[in-house]
């Protein structure tokens, strides 16, 4: 194909997008696709529309002008084919504008202010969202993917067509994938099956989805597409037959039900049989791990066995013109042919999160043919293939339709959240892929509420789908009327009550195992600014311990003394200041030290506390141990109330508290500034860890015995470990972890060991033992 005659860029502000002129031509020469693509738009849009795309159109291909594509072809042939697909969906002329443009950013150099002047603002931001940051430098491939798949994520959350456009564009660019190298095609297709097919079908875009899928899997398998192409169409021929007849049956049924119903044949995509016969053989390798007999197991047998299991590799569909024929023609189908346990479900009475609603069933049909059937109404059959393009595809005002705009948008926002929680480009991929619908579940709230939830979804995702304050005082569930743990995996159906204390508490550890993006973003929100309440509470304690020497309190301080000493370290608060001191980034001598500095040029003079030697420390700091957060005991040597103890600030961990003769505290003792002096207040409210060291006669029920004696003190013991002495078979050394209130109540739990016959000694286990 020759290249189309141009016209040369309009200066801005002249001529109109829509009033298109060419330098020496008396009339432009059209590119023949793009000629059927005017006959398509023209079905839908008003004639000042068409004009306006063909002004785009025109542009593209001066911008594209001399560029062609890997395949020798025009470039402008790509963005026509991204405008077609676009106006399947009949999306409006300002789609298919940037359709057209969506590459001449970043090909072709035009900037994002001179498409909003000559085709409006809206067109710009398209065309800006679709648009990578090829400008930035980036440390890894995927940091790049994860920063311009963010980019977009920003434009969509705002206007759903840059997402259609842009599967637009992935589409077209796997149909022409063939002639990139081997390498690439693997990496372009991985990354189609990974994130683009997902979103298209959580978007709805069943079509989309479905072809996505189909040409990665031909392209990043190509050996394995073509033996199972093979295998299909030779069981195909086997089975023609059977299908038939079984076609037939149904038909014959249908009318006698009173059920009109348009009956289509379809056939499973080789894609969907591929990832059902790998789902195959994971689950007969996990079986013949329990069985010796079958621990070897051919590899192309397994395959050959996988497939031979994928019995419903055909099926049909039956379109009816209301939710009442879709039961009524179950119930006729069910009369004829039997159906396989377990393969029934119900998407119109729950429907998934993308829109998709239907009555699926599989039939046993003559010769123990399987068929899965889908029955849904017309309505129902478009959303499934259009999805949230159905919007602009059907222009009534559909209940079902906007209600799917809706929760699109939400899902859209939840991923945009994911990367505010996420530590780094990884991360927030894999939890958008984690996102991006793998499957789903439906439990039940015990008010009869049915939420859906991704797979592998447990109590703490369903508190935070009910609702975030459920979320955050979450102590504990009852699934299926049974206590279970909080890291339980869901299966659909479960009925789940959330437990909940009065006051919110997430649990750090929640994020090892909740799935959803919704749960992770809530959960650390909470955490990172809980520590920074806490930071800000010790960090204003400490500095307050350092100014008393000199007779003053933080707000005693003049605000202009607060004002240089911030101004100075480019801080906007004084709440800045203590939650740097408290997280141990800042020693709390030294902000006094120059606090009292800016004191000083404010007044003149220091007043109250001039003069007084400043040797580097600091009155004693009260504690009483369940601060948590920023204030923290050390593991290294346990300390409980009534011990002699310190306070070492550590950069970016806060304030650690230890025994005094920790060997941590020993090392640092030549640091002023570094730690502070402590003591304790009086709490019966907390218990804390402690470790002893029990030595004793192997005698008989010796660790019950022992263990009676530490409850008759009233105490729990949160591990045991018993081992024997090398040197000693008869002598066994226990060593405990319990929870005491105080020296004092240790003291009577050892007290009561010691009574214990067969107890030869005990003690306390020291730092570093």
């Amino acid at each position: 194909m020759e290249s189309d005659p141009a016209p040369p860029p309009k200066a801005a502000g002249n001529a109109q997008a829509d009033e298109p002129a060419c330098s020496g031509e008396p009339a432009c020469s059209i590119n023949p696709l793009f000629a059927i693509l005017k006959e398509k738009i023209a079905v839908y849009l008003k004639e000042e529309d068409v004009a306006h795309i063909e002004a785009a159109y025109r542009f593209a291909a001066e911008a594209h002008s001399g560029q062609t594509r890997k395949s020798g072809e025009l470039y402008i042939v790509h963005p026509i084919a991204v405008a077609s697909v676009v106006a399947d969906w009949h999306l409006d002329a300002q789609a298919l504008c940037a359709a057209l443009l969506h590459d001449v950013v970043e090909d072709a150099f035009v900037s994002k202010d001179e498409i909003a002047e000559r085709f409006g603002q809206p067109v710009g931001e398209l065309v800006d969202g679709l648009s990578k940051l090829d400008k930035f430098k980036f440390r890894s491939q995927e940091e790049a993917q994860a920063a311009n798949f963010y980019k977009m994520l920003l434009a969509m959350s705002s206007d759903l067509r840059v997402i259609l456009i842009k599967l637009a564009d992935r589409l077209h660019n796997m149909r022409t994938l063939f002639v990139m190298r081997p390498d690439k095609r693997r990496r372009i297709a991985g990354e189609t099956l990974e994130i683009y097919a997902p979103i298209a079908r959580r978007l709805g875009l069943d079509g989309v989805f479905q072809e996505l899928e189909d040409l990665s899997f031909v392209n990043k398998h190509p050996w394995r597409h073509r033996v199972l192409a093979r295998a299909v169409e030779a069981e195909r021929n086997n089975r023609r037959r059977l299908l038939v007849q079984l076609q037939a049956g149904i038909e014959e049924r249908l009318p006698q039900w009173n059920v009109d119903a348009e009956v289509q044949g379809r056939e499973k995509r080789l894609y969907s049989i591929y990832t059902k016969m790998r789902e195959r053989i994971v689950e007969t390798r996990h079986g013949h791990a329990h069985h010796p007999h079958h621990a070897h197991v051919h590899p192309a047998g397994e395959k050959r066995r996988a497939f031979s299991h994928i019995y419903d590799i055909y099926g049909f569909r039956l379109i009816v013109p209301d939710a009442a024929s879709c039961y009524l023609g179950l119930g006729a189908l069910h009369s004829i042919y039997q159906p396989y346990p377990g393969r029934f479900k119900d998407y119109i009475a729950t429907p998934r999160e993308n829109g998709y609603r239907s009555l699926h069933t599989t039939l046993i049909g003559p010769g123990g043919v399987l068929a899965e059937v889908q029955i849904r109404t017309r309505e129902m059959h478009r959303i499934a293939e259009s999805g949230v393009a159905a919007h602009w595809l059907y222009k009534e005002d559909d209940k079902n339709i906007n209600e799917l705009q809706q929760q699109t948008h939400a899902w859209l926002q939840s991923l945009l959240e994911l990367q505010i929680s996420s530590d780094g480009a990884s991360e927030f991929l894999e939890q958008v892929k984690v996102n991006l619908f793998p499957g789903e579940i439906f439990v039940i709230s015990p008010m009869g509420r049915i939420f859906s939830l991704p797979n592998g979804s447990t109590p703490v995702d369903f508190a935070y789908a009910v609702h975030t304050d459920v979320g955050h005082r979450c102590v504990g569930c009852r699934v299926n009327s049974d206590y279970k743990p909080l890291n339980t995996e869901l299966q659909s159906g479960d009925q789940v009550e959330i437990i909940t204390s009065a006051y919110p508490s997430p649990n750090p550890a929640w994020l090892n195992y909740v799935r959803t993006g919704r749960a992770r973003v809530r959960i650390r929100h909470f955490l990172k600014n809980k520590q920074q309440d806490e930071a800000i509470s010790l960090g204003e304690r400490l500095l307050n311990l350092a100014l008393r020497p000199h007779g003053f309190t933080v707000d005693e301080i003049a605000p202009a003394a607060w004002e240089r000493f911030m101004r100075d370290r480019g801080k906007s608060s004084a709440r800045d200041i203590y939650a740097d001191i408290g997280l141990g980034n800042r020693m709390p001598v030294a902000v006094a030290r120059r606090l009292l500095l800016a004191q000083k040029r404010v007044d003149g003079h220091l007043g109250k506390g001039e003069g007084k030697e400043e040797d580097g420390s600091m009155p004693r700091l009260k504690i009483h141990g369940g601060e948590g957060g920023t204030m923290h005991l050390a593991r290294c040597c346990q300390p409980i109330p009534g011990d002699p103890v310190v306070g070492l600030i550590r950069r970016g961990q806060g304030l650690e508290i230890h025994l005094r003769d920790c060997p941590a505290v020993t090392r640092l003792r030549g640091h002023l500034g570094r730690w502070v002096d402590a003591d304790w207040e009086p709490d019966e409210t907390h218990l804390f860890d402690v470790t002893i060291r029990i030595l004793s006669y192997s005698g008989h029920n010796m660790l019950v015995r022992i263990a009676n004696a530490i409850s008759s003190a009233d105490c729990n013991i949160q591990n045991a470990v018993m081992d024997h002495q090398p040197d000693a078979p008869s002598v066994t050394v226990l060593r405990m972890t319990l929870q005491v209130r105080d020296r004092q109540h240790l003291a009577q739990v050892m007290r009561r060991v010691r009574l214990v016959p067969d107890v030869a000694r005990i003690a306390r286990l020291k730092p570093g033992a």
